[in-house]
């Protein structure tokens, strides 16, 4: 767990209460000439937090003292809630429909950042005469790379790649098929690159550049959405080991899987440090269906409109989530956003997350959900 060098204003951690969004400019409401027209509801205009679990520092449904500055979250199609414990070096899980904790804890090397799930032959892990494709993979700010089967050992990830003698700070992690392979992606925040891996943990060179990028900035966070990879930047440090929080501090980007740009998706604005992505589906309410950023910097979340473009192709903002007082909801140390996965995940319409609060030094894991109004379930 790294020490900020530069504190952040205090924001609130919200648990157990109402959250509205402001809709921004795209409208839901059918048109009253229409010869089709039926009275529909309107989508939700509201969000529900609740805190699950935590370690103690914020009020939660449940304490687990391994849960701090918790970081990368990710689930296959059927698991439970995977967590990267940056502070703790372990990876804890817990089911997303009661937020119990699962049994299995597996100790992670250095300290744990960005996840994710492996469900292909390739990454393979061996030890002796025990082998087999890692599942789940962890990327780490010392600069390595791990993985984890059960097979090869039950509760230990084992390191597969160690650049820390070059100085690398691994702050997110993203995995996608493409026709060569499949492919693991890094963010070097010290390096200022995306460091690709193919299914064999080798290096592969090129692409992930932005020639417009600003001085100063740093792959941060990244996600593969879609099958296009994402990728946010956030101010570096002097020390290039951490970020620099301010308003406006921050990029989106839009890659394809062989690291060509498609489009720069947001530039300053209401971004502060961005690091979580993730797409809505349909049922989110007012913000179904679009781009989710979450920002590290404030503890913001910021919709975008996924099929709309403003001037040189960005996204068009469309709000960030609201409070029923009217104030932005803001989580503490906010890291990763995702939504279920219909199983032990959790639903596929609510939004989990991840949080280091008090200047990463504890843990929060929660969710938000759409309502029809204030302390309502739809």
């Amino acid at each position: 767990m790294a020490t900020r060098r530069l504190l952040r204003a205090p924001v609130a951690v919200l648990g157990a209460l109402s959250l509205a969004c402001d809709v921004g400019e795209r409208s839901t409401a059918p048109s009253l000439t229409s010869p089709s027209f039926s009275v529909r509801a309107a989508p939700s205009r509201f969000y529900e937090q609740h805190n699950l679990v935590s370690d103690g520092a914020v009020p939660a449904g449940l304490v687990d003292a391994a849960l701090v500055n918790a970081w990368g979250l990710v689930a296959s199609a059927t698991s439970p809630w995977w967590v990267a414990d940056n502070g703790t070096g372990l990876s804890t899980l817990y089911n997303g429909n009661t937020g119990a904790k699962v049994t299995l804890t597996v100790t992670v090397p250095g300290a744990p950042t960005g996840i994710v799930f492996n469900g292909g032959p390739g990454f393979v892990l061996t030890s002796g005469a025990r082998t087999g494709p890692a599942r789940f993979i962890f990327a780490s700010e010392d600069g390595t790379i791990s993985g984890w089967n059960p097979a090869v050992a039950a509760t230990q990830a084992m390191v597969v790649i160690d650049n820390s003698a070059g100085g690398a700070v691994y702050k997110g992690l993203a995995i996608a098929s493409t026709a060569a392979g499949d492919r693991l992606y890094a963010t070097n925040f010290r390096a200022g690159t995306v460091d690709v891996f193919d299914a064999g943990f080798h290096p592969v060179l090129g692409g992930f550049t932005d020639h417009h990028l600003r001085p100063g900035y740093a792959p941060f966070g990244i996600q593969q959405l879609g099958g296009t990879i994402y990728v946010t930047y956030a101010l570096q440090d002097a020390d290039k080991k951490d970020d620099v929080a301010g308003e406006g501090h921050g990029f989106v980007n839009a890659f394809d899987t062989g690291g060509h740009l498609l489009r720069r998706v947001a530039s300053g604005g209401r971004l502060n440090s961005p690091w979580g992505l993730a797409l809505a589906p349909a049922d989110f309410g007012a913000f179904s269906g679009d781009l989710l950023v979450g920002n590290f910097g404030d503890g913001h979340i910021t919709a975008f409109d996924a099929h709309r473009f403003r001037g040189h192709r960005e996204l068009q903002p469309r709000g960030q989530l609201h409070g029923a007082d009217g104030q932005a909801i803001a989580i503490d140390g906010l890291w990763a956003i995702g939504f279920g996965n219909g199983a032990a995940a959790g639903p596929t319409n609510v939004l989990f997350f991840t949080a280091g609060p008090f200047d990463e030094e504890h843990g929060l894991f929660g969710k938000l959900m759409a309502t029809s109004a204030p302390g309502q379930t739809p």
